[in-house]
């Protein structure tokens, strides 16, 4: 289908007088070479390029990458290389009758002019299921090629059937030194430029607001045009001042259930564990100036405490539980500086994935081994039927010994476990926990010396005064 009667006057419009077409639109790459910052993809021999050249079946794709990274302009240039017809749908705005009447199209021209159609759909994870499923049997068939362009990642946004029949080409965000001659040929170029209008900006100035877009070329190009518009009449200069009044405040991308949540969150944990306090701070504030869930970041750091210390710094899980009930209660802004706290002290503090190493390991014994039964010694002695049958026979009281340890080193436990169960809970070689483990031994040793044969004791326990629960 074409475009609609409201889209073709102003298409004439803007033939008529191209300021009505914004900057970035008007200086829209004419071929695949001119796009910036994607040389890994459209240079001689890449992919893209390759395929552009290609007589056969064109390929359906997802162009990812950041915002103003070029995905719609390669789309375009992409159909137009290849002499197919362009088609977009909208993620928003056009439901599923919309894309079956776009394949019913695509399906005529193939089969009566023997032309190509690409369908080109902009923010495709934003697409639900209904509309993704739509697409897929006039995909696999190759009555059209589907291009799709998003900034989230694909694995999470697409369902697996319609990705596994598109290859995902990765875009990356344009560096600020290839933006900048692009923005000097935009105040230059009198065709489709800001030529006409005289206006000067220094160097400095076009390097400072390309780095201020962090990678996006459409809204540097805009923020100029935006800029040229705010000057007075007579003045030609676009300043330093003017360009970050034009580009405004900068809005953060985060999107707190896509990739960008999890990115984030992953850089905070690595650099905590790495011990780059510098680093663990900046990932918390990009997290948290984002607009992630404060008591999200307070559960991360709550798990790190306990994962990534552990008792190489038993205090960590204490500090940070109290950083996270103290965010809890005064909310934003003020909860950034308990968390913060909370964030240098974990970077600071030794590091011992002991824990998560005994855990694992258990969890593995238990689901190889199944449910061992109890040995006697450690079964709750409640009755004297559970008595008679063996429970609690044979447990030495560690508090009757001199160091309040069992100098055998203990036997709990199961049996087929005794070797294999073995080094489970070793502590790590760092902070209290070595400290602890070389205090234990040294008891233990202590209490070999002074026991000689430290015998049995004749009760089980104070089972009277403290008796265990069932089940422990």
């Amino acid at each position: 289908m074409g475009a609609t009667g409201d889209d073709d006057l102003f298409e004439r419009a803007s033939l008529l007088d191209p300021t009505l077409t914004p900057l970035a639109e008007r200086m829209r790459p004419t071929v695949l070479s001119e796009v910036l910052g994607q040389d890994h993809v459209t240079a001689p021999g890449r992919f893209l390029e390759r395929m552009s050249r290609a007589k056969g079946r064109i390929p359906s794709m997802i162009l990812w990458g950041p915002p103003g990274s070029g995905k719609t302009t390669i789309a375009r240039l992409f159909a137009q290389a290849t002499h197919a017809h362009f088609e977009t749908l909208s993620a928003t705005s056009d439901g599923v009758r919309r894309v079956r009447e776009v394949l019913k199209d695509a399906r005529h021209r193939r089969t009566g002019e023997g032309r190509a159609t690409v369908v080109f759909i902009d923010e495709i994870h934003r697409f639900n299921k209904g509309q993704q499923d739509a697409l897929l049997a006039d995909v696999e068939r190759g009555v059209c090629a589907l291009i799709g362009a998003t900034t989230e990642n694909p694995s999470f946004e697409l369902n697996a059937a319609l990705l596994s029949r598109a290859r995902v080409v990765r875009l990356k965000p344009v560096g600020a030194a290839e933006m900048v001659p692009v923005l000097r040929r935009a105040l230059d170029d009198e065709t489709v430029g800001l030529g006409t209008r005289g206006l000067e900006a220094s160097h400095e100035a076009l390097c400072g607001l390309a780095a201020a877009c962090h990678g996006d070329v459409r809204r540097a190009l805009n923020t100029l045009e935006v800029a040229a518009d705010l000057l007075e009449d007579g003045d030609t200069s676009l300043h330093e001042e003017l360009l970050a009044h034009a580009l405004g405040a900068r809005r953060l991308a985060h999107d707190k259930t896509g990739e960008s949540h999890y990115n984030l969150a992953s850089a905070l944990i690595k650099s905590m564990r790495a011990s780059d306090g510098d680093a663990a701070t900046y990932w918390l504030a990009r997290l948290l100036e984002g607009g992630e869930d404060v008591m999200f970041v307070a559960r991360r750091l709550v798990i790190f405490a306990s994962e990534d210390v552990g008792n190489a710094d038993p205090q960590a899980l204490i500090v940070v539980n109290a950083a996270a009930e103290a965010a809890h209660r005064v909310g934003l802004p003020e909860a950034v500086l308990p968390l913060t706290q909370a964030v240098c002290y974990l970077a600071l503090a030794p590091k011992s994935n002991s824990a998560l190493r005994a855990y694992k390991t258990a969890r593995g014994l238990v689901q190889r081994w199944g449910p061992l039964a109890v040995p006697d010694q450690l079964r709750n002695p409640v009755d004297a039927l559970s008595r008679a049958h063996g429970a609690g026979a044979g447990y030495e009281y560690p508090h009757d010994h001199p160091e309040g340890v069992d100098p055998s080193g203990g036997e709990c436990l199961p049996p087929a476990l005794a070797t294999e169960g073995r080094g489970l809970a070793d502590p790590g070689s760092r902070g209290w926990e070595a400290s602890a483990k070389a205090a234990l031994e040294a008891r233990r040793r202590r209490a070999q010396g002074d026991s000689g044969d430290p015998g049995r004791s004749e009760h089980a326990g104070p089972v009277a005064s403290a008796p265990e629960p069932d089940g422990d």
